[in-house]
C-alpha cells in the first residue's frame, strides 16, 4: 500500500465523523440571556430546591438552562421540556448530550394546553416526584391563557410542600414598568398580540384560584424577578 492510498483511506473515514461533530454543534442555539441569567436564577434555585428530586422544567428553550442547572444540583433530575414538536427539542438534546450527566433526562414535548391525567403524566415523566416547576422566560411568552394552565398543572403534578418557580419581568403595582421592559413589551404585543409582560397582581390571583399563594419574590438582574408560588396552606385547612 502506498502512503498517498493510506491517506485517502484516512480521509474517507473521518469525513462523516466531522460532519456528525458539524451538525450536533449547528443544532445547539445560544441564547445570551440565558447564559447571563443563570448564575443569578440559580443562586435562588439553590435556596428553595434543597431536598433530593424532580424538577420539571416548561419551556426549556436552548437546553441552556437544564444543563447549567443539571450540573450544579447533582441532587435533582431535571426534565427539560418544550412545546411545538420534536424539531423544538433538537438543541435541548445536542447540549444534553455533550455535558452528559446523569441527573439530565432526555427532552420531552409538552405544551401548557395538555390536559395531562395522572396516568399520562407517569408515562411522560415517569413515577418520580415532582419537587418542582420551572417556567423561566415563559409567561410574557405565551398566551395569557396560559398562566392558568400553568398553575392547573402545579395543583395537578406537585405535591404539598411543591414549588413553582416563575423568572422574567412583571408589572409592579406600586411602581411604573421600566422603559426597557415597556420597550420589551411593545416589541412582543407587536409580534403576538396574545403575548406581553404580565400584571403581578394577576399572577397572584390566577395562583390563587389554583389554590396556590405567592411565598416570596426576589428582584433579579435586568429588571427581572424570581416568583415562587406554594399551596396556600390556609385554604387546605377549611
Amino acid at each position: 500500500m502506498t502512503l498517498p492510498f493510506l491517506v485517502l483511506i484516512l480521509s474517507s473515514n473521518l469525513t462523516p465523523l466531522l460532519s456528525m461533530e458539524t451538525m450536533k454543534e449547528a443544532m445547539k442555539l445560544f441564547s445570551e440571556a440565558s447564559r447571563r441569567n443563570k448564575g443569578p436564577i440559580g443562586d435562588v434555585l439553590q435556596e428553595l430546591l434543597t431536598e433530593p428530586g424532580l424538577v420539571l422544567e416548561v419551556g426549556s428553550g436552548t437546553g441552556q438552562h437544564a444543563v447549567a442547572f443539571s450540573h450544579r444540583f447533582p441532587h435533582l433530575t431535571w426534565q427539560p421540556t418544550n412545546a411545538g414538536g420534536p424539531d423544538t427539542l433538537k438543541s435541548v438534546a445536542a447540549y444534553r448530550e455533550e455535558a452528559d450527566l446523569p441527573n439530565l433526562r432526555a427532552p420531552q414535548s409538552f405544551d401548557l394546553f395538555d390536559d395531562l391525567s395522572t396516568v399520562e403524566a407517569e408515562d411522560r415523566f415517569g413515577a418520580d416526584q415532582i419537587v418542582a416547576i420551572v417556567a423561566i422566560n415563559v409567561i410574557h411568552i405565551a398566551p395569557a391563557d396560559a398562566i392558568d394552565h400553568l398553575f392547573r398543572h402545579a395543583d395537578h403534578l406537585l405535591p404539598a410542600s411543591g414549588i413553582l418557580f416563575l423568572y422574567g419581568p412583571f408589572r409592579h403595582p406600586d411602581r411604573p414598568l421600566e422603559p426597557s421592559n415597556e420597550q420589551f413589551h411593545r416589541f412582543l404585543q407587536n409580534r403576538d398580540p396574545r403575548s406581553g409582560i404580565r400584571d403581578l397582581t394577576l399572577v397572584d390571583e390566577i395562583a390563587s384560584r389554583s389554590g396556590f399563594t405567592r411565598a416570596g419574590i426576589q428582584r433579579l438582574p435586568a429588571n427581572n424577578d424570581a416568583l415562587w408560588y406554594q399551596r396556600d396552606t390556609r385554604s387546605q385547612a377549611h
